[in-house]
């Protein structure tokens, strides 16, 4: 079968098989993985997406580091190719999605069957395979965690990135009110489309600015809710608009910069601050998270959400997909597709 390998630590953008990349070259010599225990399922690949959790974790920049050689590699969603000898919920064929702590960029990967989702009929792979990361991280922090009720503010940074669009989806399923911040003019137009009601270009603009002139506009005192996958100065400045009460949802760093929130200023605001960290849940709290991807996969089904693919590579131009998450080209999701001619929108 083929598979990226991650070999040694380095640059993601280096296209496999050069000197300084951190990738082997991509091969299809690598042997199909054995089903491990009665209840284990192989699943064909079809599509596997591309989180920035993976662009650092090729780095070891991640908080969690396999051993050297690995498979990198999170949600996907394809085809079951084998099933052992307990599974009791899918049989071959059956389409399914899932997650992995690596391992999905390949063309086979084995999972539990209790690691696995059916697909709705009538929902793109592609898009299944986006869903459960992107997604399954706003849904919990945004439903579970800050429980978002209608009428609320929701401010979200990183917006036209995978998370941040998710985040803006489900906000306008919640009913909030959804402030949406973002760079370009496309990005600020995709925004519009998928319902925020406000949209703030932070490479123009003063969100503090902006935000205030859009909240005295609709009779709003501030935000009840921010969802930050960024971190660094918009962070900071987001702090400034948040009421009395609000939910801080901390879902990743994207800047490069660790915000310091002050302890004191948290206690006089009485501020909630949330740590996010989706992947834990299926240690911790399997079946919040399960319920949480049950009720996605409704939402996608009846079209309250969407999921906008950004960019498709084969997996030999995975370096390809690493640069545009990178040099944050993606407008929506960026995905790996196997055994097909990637549809690239670069």
């Amino acid at each position: 079968m083929d598979a990226l390998v991650v070999r040694r630590l380095g640059d993601p953008t280096l296209a496999p098989g050069g000197e300084a990349s951190p990738f082997a070259p991509v091969t299809g010599d690598h042997s199909a993985p054995a089903l491990a225990s009665p209840t284990s399922v192989r699943v064909r690949v079809a599509a596997t997406s591309l989180n920035f959790a993976t662009y650092l974790q090729v780095q070891g920049k991640y908080q969690e580091r396999p051993a050297l050689p690995f498979v990198p590699g999170s949600d996907y969603a394809g085809f079951v190719d084998a099933v052992g000898p307990a599974v009791r919920r899918f049989r071959p064929g059956d389409r399914v999605c899932g997650l992995a702590a690596v391992g999905s960029f390949a063309d086979l990967i084995v999972a539990d069957e209790k690691q696995l989702f059916s697909v709705p009929d009538g929902c793109d792979l592609v898009a299944a395979g986006a869903l459960p990361v992107a997604f399954g991280t706003s849904h919990l922090a945004l439903v579970h965690r800050a429980q978002l009720k209608a009428g609320q503010v929701l401010l979200v940074l990183g917006a036209a990135g995978g998370v941040g669009a998710s985040a803006v989806q489900i906000g306008k399923v919640c009913g909030a009110v959804v402030i949406a911040v973002a760079r370009g003019t496309e990005k600020l137009q995709y925004l519009k489309t998928i319902g925020a009601d406000h949209v703030i270009d932070s490479s123009k603009e003063s969100i503090m600015e902006s935000a205030k002139s859009f909240l005295k506009a609709k009779g709003l005192k501030g935000v009840d809710v921010l969802y930050d996958p960024v971190g660094g100065k918009l962070t900071q400045d987001s702090l400034k608009l948040l009421n009395w009460g609000a939910h801080i949802l901390i879902i990743g760093f994207a800047s490069g910069d660790v915000p310091i929130i002050r302890a004191n200023i948290a206690l006089v605001k009485n501020w909630t601050i949330h740590g996010l960290y989706w992947g834990s849940y299926f240690t911790h709290r399997p079946p919040v998270l399960i319920d949480s991807l049950n009720e996605l996969f409704s939402w996608l089904s009846k079209g309250l959400i969407k999921i906008q693919i950004s960019h498709t590579y084969r997996l030999p131009e995975a370096h390809l997909a690493f640069a545009a998450l990178r040099d944050r080209k993606a407008v929506g999701k960026v995905m790996i597709v196997m055994g097909s001619p990637a549809k690239s929108r670069l």
